[in-house]
């Protein structure tokens, strides 16, 4: 039977109970804003984090959905209150927001030490919202359930389905290569996000909820619902009820996010085609949780779990509004049974055994069977070599199947700049076979590892037909993503890595089935260059910046700060209160 906390064992009551002079600050002060003593003492004080913004267009909806969580922490005899948080709208932050995901794990965890809450509901869902919440939630240690924003509804233009993200790309080719017209182009901007929610192709925001449920952290199949569905409002609610007996049940983070549910998180992110970006975050929140995950890890699911959701971009047709009518997370995780520990506890309350329990599949070419896979391994594949001693990452079920063994000459772009300013040249020197490589855009060098991975196909290659070739960097690229492009070069190669070795012209040999990548220099003429490297200049001299460029772990750490990891320092004791 669940142990059960009383009223005075609540955190809150730390700061409100003692008949003191200092508690009776904390309680006039409570007066002051208006709630009367008998609606907060003695109850769960729910923390609600929300990452709503003006410029926050995938949770555009949340000035509505705190309310709904708010009357779900009601129904249940808590006390909710709206912990405003950092705001990272995926497309209007620069230079990225993966410069701010540790910002915002930072202000969560602060939020709750340094406020009278017993429990957390954490409100977010575009890409780096879920990590970062997450990781200052694991940190704080109080009971905490994620709410996830959900993915906006599917695009459309012309009569065609459009995804957020993988079409833009797409059709951005096509409009460079004069196919499309500058008016198609604007309606197609006016089609393609057609409602608040995240992106409803398989990106990283879709991938991070989604493994954020399998992790424990949301009511069981909670990130499967449409942003737009009403079905999402009784969600809000529902996860305002559950944080408030998660209080009483001292239900937290550590306790669910165990080193098997991470693993469990590592199947369903390759079975889903998952963003490449879940390997930083899921690392992160693993080191975080004090969990021995590594990128073996990773490697060793994808040689074993096929791709079985028919999701943009590794698969063809379908985007996450099919995926939730075909059965959602949960009918997925029916057909992984055998890859998964479905001992494991979600927010619930239950292990995933019982939560599977009446789960289903609708449709089976969106969700297919084992033996019908749109990729017969795993979405991600972890390649080392002397170009990434460390690793990197590609996805395989996005590339040209001829690019997945390859060999051709670099041309390499010193930065995004260089790039953009010779990508377009008519007479660049470049084929098909060509190695585009991009360097000094990793966690130091972008700074914050931009998603700048998906190099743009050079326009002189666009205009002959050329739709993919073999792209590497030492950067991120957006989970909508697709194409040839190798990622998370590690060590990056503005603190040195071999990256910043290459010269236009040397051969870069790629092998996916062998997990290899190589410079195919002598290592003595490597040696040479290594010597004549020259340190960049400091990227910040205050700020918030400078402790970044500090503090930063490189990709295949998952890029948190070196103070915040778990292993390398004590918990924080609870605030005094004098």
């Amino acid at each position: 039977m669940t142990t059960r906390k009383t009223p005075d064992q609540l955190r809150s009551a730390r700061w409100f109970a003692p008949d003191d002079l200092r508690s009776f600050g904390h309680r006039s002060r409570m007066n002051q804003i208006g709630y009367d003593v008998a609606e907060f003492a003695g109850k769960p004080i729910i923390g609600i984090v929300n990452t709503w913004s003006d410029f926050a267009q995938c949770h555009a909806h949340f000035r509505q959905r705190v309310e709904d969580v708010k009357r779900g922490v009601l129904q249940a005899g808590g006390f909710p209150v709206e912990l405003p948080a950092i705001s990272l709208s995926e497309s209007t932050v620069k230079p990225t927001t993966m410069l701010y995901r540790n910002f915002l794990a930072m202000e969560t965890e602060e939020l709750i030490r340094s406020q009278p809450v017993d429990g957390v509901v954490l409100m977010g869902g575009c890409d780096k919202t879920t990590p970062g919440l997450i990781l200052g939630a694991i940190s704080a240690g109080v009971p905490a359930i994620f709410m996830p924003a959900g993915p906006m509804l599917r695009g459309a233009w012309h009569g065609k389905t459009l995804g957020s993200g993988s079409d833009a790309w797409k059709y951005w080719d096509e409009r460079r290569a004069g196919a499309i017209s500058a008016q198609d182009w604007n309606e197609m901007q006016e089609g393609i996000a057609r409602s608040y929610g995240v992106c409803m192709t398989m990106g990283t925001a879709a991938t991070m909820t989604a493994l954020a449920d399998v992790l424990g952290m949301t009511l069981p199949g909670a990130s499967s619902i449409p942003a737009a569905d009403s079905s999402h409002i009784r969600m809000a609610s529902a996860t305002g009820r559950r944080a408030v007996e998660m209080v009483w049940e001292d239900l937290t983070p550590q306790a669910i996010m165990t080193g098997q549910a991470f693993r469990n998180a590592i199947v369903v992110a390759m079975a889903m085609g998952c963003s490449t970006n879940a390997v930083i975050h899921l690392l992160a929140m693993a080191r975080r949780a004090g969990r021995d995950i590594t990128l073996e890890d990773f490697d060793a699911a994808s040689r074993r779990v096929p791709v079985i959701a028919n999701i943009r971009p590794s698969g063809d047709t379908y985007l996450m509004e099919d995926f939730y009518y075909a059965g959602g997370l949960r009918g997925l995780l029916t057909r992984l049974t055998a890859f998964l520990d479905l001992t494991q506890i979600n927010a619930s309350g239950r292990s995933w055994a019982e939560s599977l329990e009446g789960a289903a599949i609708y449709n089976d070419d969106v969700i297919r069977p084992l033996d019908k896979a749109i990729y017969n391994e795993g979405a991600l594949a972890l390649l080392k070599g002397n170009l990434a001693p460390r690793g990197c990452v590609m996805k395989p079920s996005a590339a040209a199947p001829h690019l997945l063994k390859h060999s051709g000459p670099a041309l390499v772009f010193d930065d995004y700049a260089a790039l953009k300013a010779n990508i377009d040249r008519d007479d660049l020197d470049v084929t098909a076979d060509t190695v585009l490589v991009l360097r000094n855009a990793g966690p130091q060098g972008g700074p914050g590892m931009p998603e700048w991975g998906m190099l743009p196909i050079p326009t002189k290659l666009v205009k002959q037909g050329v739709r993919d070739m073999m792209r590497i960097s030492d950067a991120r690229m957006s989970g909508t993503s697709y194409g040839a492009c190798i990622l998370h070069v590690s060590p990056e190669s503005y603190v040195g890595g071999p990256l910043a070795l290459v010269r236009t012209g040397d051969v870069i040999s790629v092998d996916v089935d062998a997990r290899t990548i190589s410079l195919d220099v002598p290592e003595a003429e490597l040696a040479v260059r290594r010597a004549a490297l020259a340190p960049p200049p400091p990227r910040y001299e205050r700020g918030y910046g400078w402790m970044f460029s500090q503090h930063i772990k490189q990709a295949n750490e998952g890029c948190d700060f070196d103070f915040l990891e778990t292993q390398f320092g004590a918990p924080v004791a609870e605030p005094s209160i004098y």
